[in-house]
């Protein structure tokens, strides 16, 4: 089994070097980081609590 983490960009990027974020997803936990600096560090968050910011992110 691969460790490697599948990240995806948010679809909010654009090609102009604004602020950007890449996710990647664990059954229970979701790693974030930034996108102009992926080697650099990652935050981590439990599924649930991730699942709740984004709901309250998109104003559902």
């Amino acid at each position: 089994m691969s460790t490697e983490l599948a990240w995806f960009k948010s679809s909010y990027s654009d090609t102009e070097g604004g602020e950007c974020i890449e996710v990647a997803a664990r059954p229970h936990v979701i790693h974030v980081r930034d996108s102009k600096r992926a080697p650099g560090p990652t935050l981590t968050f439990p599924a649930a609590s991730w699942a709740a910011f984004v709901v309250y992110a998109s104003g559902h």
